[in-house]
């Protein structure tokens, strides 16, 4: 279910597996970073880190981790305009209007680093609307879109929480 991944205190085995792509001492943009779990592994690489979230109460636990803004990302405007990233780490979160702007914010050789629900995750928990599940294929049509280069890609079932998710590493 949701609430258990999302209790999740260890970062992404994805994440874990492709962070050496990202330029030694580089930024990184944590999107809806919660509690910053990716944040606190990035920075441990030397990475300097920005994780957005707009719990603030989440992001208390961020702080030790890199630079936090809290921002409601969904209804406001960008609060980052213009800024660029080495790289873009997006976990378990879905606004799909927003991800035009996460490309733009990679620097030119920055990595887009995304894993989140896809369509079956509705069969087994949370969460289960169809705005929030990405559809067949859709992380490859927005590289594609955008001109990035895919470096990995997986459709996949996990266990230990039982889940659905599409995962993409692109480089733009």
């Amino acid at each position: 279910m949701l609430t258990s991944v999302h209790g999740l205190t260890h970062p992404s085995e994805w994440i874990q597996r492709y962070a050496a792509l990202i330029a030694p001492g580089g930024t990184v943009l944590d999107v809806a970073c919660g509690a910053g779990r990716h944040m606190k592994l990035l920075s441990e690489m030397g990475l300097r880190c920005l994780g957005v979230d707009q719990s603030a109460s989440a992001l208390e636990h961020a702080r030790p981790h890199g630079e936090v803004l809290c921002a409601d990302i969904e209804s406001g405007t960008w609060p980052l305009p213009g800024r660029r990233f080495d790289a873009v780490v997006v976990t378990h979160y879905l606004w799909r209007p927003l991800m035009p702007t996460l490309v733009e914010s990679l620097a030119d050789g920055g990595v887009l680093l995304y894993e989140t629900f896809a369509v079956g995750q509705e069969t087994v928990g949370k969460p289960s609307r169809p705005e929030f599940l990405l559809r067949q294929g859709e992380l490859l049509d927005l590289s594609r879109q955008h001109g990035l280069t895919v470096v990995a890609f997986e459709d996949v079932w996990l266990d230990h929480p039982r889940r659905r998710l599409q995962r993409l590493v692109a480089i733009r």
